[in-house]
């Protein structure tokens, strides 16, 4: 049992001279990562429940809310200049209820409490410091206190005084002033509803213009990226630029864009690719280990915030196979390997799921926790690892802007504490092919002498400390994972040649990414799915977390779910997505605007019930639940397809205004749109034996298109249960790959269906991603000759 605030305070330092730990609080018995390091802070810490809002409610006293991440690199701070400190303890245990909640595993409660900073604020972060009333209502927050006055501002210990003062002698007021400001906020983010909106005729090619022209008129020209440092990754702009791209290019854009056509596809793909790779090039990519760091401090994508954060690297890799898919530049799909091939080494749980992060900080060469420690390097190093004056150490030097004195000298905002002094942070100032050129070396030796020199450097780095790791298993950030996994063991299985192994890219066959994704998606059915009860968890570490899952959990592991089922051809991956998809309704849907909400509105302590509206470092879930609709729709029976493009228009609809207004801060709905705007997907049904060669290779040809506005459905005429899914959920397509004579011996078919009508079948993987990348044809009413009219089959 944790211990009681009454043996907190006594000798200093965090230990006993027998090294055991002075202080253990609450949070001990806790599952999240992030709570069980302040488990021995000599703060009486609550996690968020009843038990604390109990205590407050009893005592009268003010609740601290400290709400933060395992990998946090300000909360660390935080911890140890006043979570630690025992003088700051005693003003928090003797004054306040303290509550400590990890906001990966309760984003809810960051959601309401963030909303509110934010608002009364202007901006917000973690660690995020809210104090709340005993009944929840917020009335001051902000973000991370220095302990001490400094610089004009109160220090956290004078701010602790201040309000038990306050409290005590205002007690009413504050409650008084909270509530009327939550009322406030309530209104301002669930206004009344009028019924439910409708999107009207033409919004959204007009929305998917405005997100474009937004994203254009921000777009940093010279060094990638939209607006000013600090640069984040917003995947979601990315994957706007690229659909923006294909609309042009099949004619779709809206209206009041036909104008600048000629230049427009260009300019969507140009702001991509630029983004892309100088994103790649700077030291926000882990040259040495793969995957992307959260973001840079800096304009030139150089100096990263260190920590590695698993939703960033998912959506990160999906978007580079797009660019490949586009493109056919073999840069962006040794970038995913290079992401892929990170999570599969680094940040796999024994039994399959995906780890959630790692840390910022990690111990350097004098003992201390330092950012960037693990990864930063001097130009001593490096000759000491490659070989003091070596060819591959001065190639490698030159390649990466490594400098003697050190390189974070691009901008002011590189290093404006001077952390980085003598340390190198690496980034690619030139390509490969002007470093050969100055050596006087052909690109492919240039490229193997990199390579050789990353995976040294590589082993030289494991012997450092390695920064913390949160091991939690989020549900949503597995989901986006999944997907990534899923689609590149399609999409790099058309890499003519198969590339080399080019470290820290591994070399690895395309398959086993799938394999890779059928293990986490296994992890999440075994150990966050109740069966029985029919509902997600939000994560799992030791064992699955006691917090209900989030509507982004549902939405998010239902779209890597069709993404799985479109590579590996197995049904079983539909029946759970169908299942997900039907607690996502239950629990989350507004029956009165339409929409789903982030939370179930079950917890009464979660006193606002919001829907995410924009598409940030996370999708929101709606952008995401759109598009899974629309892609369910497509493998459906059209019967049942309707009532499920209903509901994608409905929930699309929920956020017109937003949409109306700042379509900017959408662009992941925008791609949803896309979808919407295309009617029913095209369908590729492809008939075979799973696991047989041709049906192999259809399914690689399948996803080498970039084609968003298609469905993938596997029927294998010989496997029971295929056959009786597809009975079940669509027997049209099943009545067709029947009709058609494709038993178990035949060579594995596919067929393009668009508008229920489908051309002849092919065994041709070449003629399969031709007719995939033609333009949509318009809707007709009169079957083509030559082509099966798929409404007319399995009508019972």
């Amino acid at each position: 049992m944790a211990s009681s605030a009454a043996s907190f305070h006594g000798i200093d330092g965090p230990h006993q001279k027998d090294g055991s730990y002075k202080y253990t609080n609450r949070l001990a018995s806790e599952e999240s990562p992030y709570l069980l390091q302040h488990a021995h802070n000599p703060v009486d810490w609550y996690p968020w429940g009843e038990e604390a809002f109990e205590r407050a409610r009893r005592e009268d006293k003010p609740i601290f809310l400290s709400v933060g991440y395992a990998t946090c690199h300000w909360c660390h701070v935080m911890e140890r200049e006043s979570f630690e400190s025992e003088a700051i303890a005693k003003l928090m245990n003797d004054n306040f209820v303290n509550i400590k909640v990890d906001k990966e595993e309760r984003s809810d409660v960051d959601r309401v409490y963030m909303t509110y900073v934010q608002a009364t604020s202007g901006g917000g972060g973690w660690p995020m410091s809210v104090f709340l009333t005993p009944d929840l209502q917020p009335f001051l927050g902000g973000t991370y206190f220095p302990p001490q006055d400094a610089y004009g501002r109160p220090g956290f210990a004078t701010v602790l005084k201040r309000i038990a003062d306050v409290w005590r002698s205002r007690r009413n007021e504050i409650v008084e002033q909270s509530a009327d400001t939550m009322r406030q906020l309530s209104e301002a983010i669930q206004p009344q509803a009028s019924g439910r909106a409708e999107l009207p005729e033409g919004a959204t090619g007009r929305y998917i213009e405005s997100c474009y022209s937004a994203l254009a008129r921000r777009f940093d020209a010279a060094l990638g990226g939209f607006g000013a440092a600090p640069k984040f990754p917003r995947p979601a702009e990315i994957n706007l630029l690229l659909v923006e791209h294909l609309r042009v290019s099949q004619g779709r854009e809206a209206p009041s864009a036909t104008a600048s056509r000629p230049g427009r596809r260009r300019d969507a793909l140009g702001m991509a690719e630029v983004t892309l790779q100088k994103m790649a090039a700077g030291g926000m990519y882990d040259h040495v280990g793969g995957g992307f760091h959260r973001y840079s401090v800096d304009e030139y994508w150089h100096v990263p915030h260190f920590e590695k954060m698993l939703y960033d690297n998912g959506q990160l890799a999906q978007t580079y196979l797009d660019a490949y898919r586009v493109t056919g530049d073999a840069r962006y799909a040794r970038v995913a390997r290079g992401i892929l091939d990170y999570l599969h080494r680094d940040m796999t749980h024994p039994d399959g799921g995906f780890y959630s992060a790692e840390d910022a900080d990690s111990m350097d060469k004098a003992g201390k926790k330092a950012e960037g420690a693990f990864y930063m390097w001097s130009a001593d190093e490096i000759d000491e690892v490659l070989g003091t004056d070596s060819e591959r150490s001065r190639v490698f030097k030159q390649h990466y802007y490594v400098k003697p004195g050190g390189n974070t000298d691009l901008s002011p905002r590189s290093d404006p504490h001077e952390e980085f002094g003598g340390l190198n942070c690496l980034i690619e100032r030139e390509s490969v092919e002007a470093t050969a050129t100055k050596f006087g070396l052909s690109v492919d030796e240039t490229e193997k002498t990199l390579a050789k020199a990353r995976q040294l450097l590589h082993e030289r780095r494991a012997q450092r400390p390695r920064p913390h790791l949160d091991d939690k298993v989020v549900t949503a950030w597995n989901g986006l994972a999944i997907g990534a996994c899923a689609n590149a063991s399609r999409v790099l299985a058309n890499e003519r040649p198969a590339p080399p192994p080019l470290f820290p890219v591994e070399g690895r066959p395309a398959q086993d990414y799938l394999k890779d994704a059928i293990r986490a998606a296994e992890f999440a059915r075994d150990k966050v799915w109740d069966a029985e009860q029919k509902r997600l968890r939000r994560s799992f570490c030791r064992g699955p977390s006691d917090v209900g899952g989030f509507a982004d959990d549902y939405a998010f592991l239902i779209s890597g779910l069709l993404d799985l089922h479109a590579a590996s051809g197995d049904e079983q991956w539909l029946r759970f997505a169908l299942q997900l998809q039907t607690a996502l309704d239950e629990l989350f849907w507004d029956d009165g605007a339409g929409g789903y909400y982030s939370t179930t509105g079950e917890d009464p302590s979660i006193l606002l019930r919001m829907k995410e509206d924009y598409d940030g470092a996370e999708p929101a879930p709606s952008s995401i639940a759109v598009a899974n609709l629309v892609r369910l729709a497509a493998l459906a029976d059209p019967d049942a397809a309707q009532p499920l493009m209903a509901r994608a228009a409905a929930a699309a609809a929920a956020f017109r205004e937003r949409l109306s207004e700042a379509a900017l801060a959408m662009p992941q709905m925008c791609c949803a749109l896309h979808l919407l705007d295309s009617g029913h997907l095209r369908q590729v049904i492809i008939a075979g034996r799973r696991g047989a060669p041709d049906t192999e290779a259809l399914l690689d040809a399948a996803q080498a298109v970039f084609a968003p506005d298609k469905a993938v459905i596997v029927i294998d005429p010989s496997n029971k249960a295929s056959v009786d899914f597809w009975r079940e959920h669509n027997p049209r397509a099943l009545a067709m790959v029947e009709g058609a004579s494709l038993k178990g011996g035949s060579p594995a078919s596919a067929f393009v269906c668009q508008n229920f009508t489908c051309k002849a079948p092919t065994s041709d993987p070449e003629k399969l991603k031709t007719a995939l990348a033609e333009a949509r044809s318009a809707p007709s009413a009169t079957p083509v000759l030559g082509q099966v009219d798929l409404s007319a089959l399995g009508k019972k």
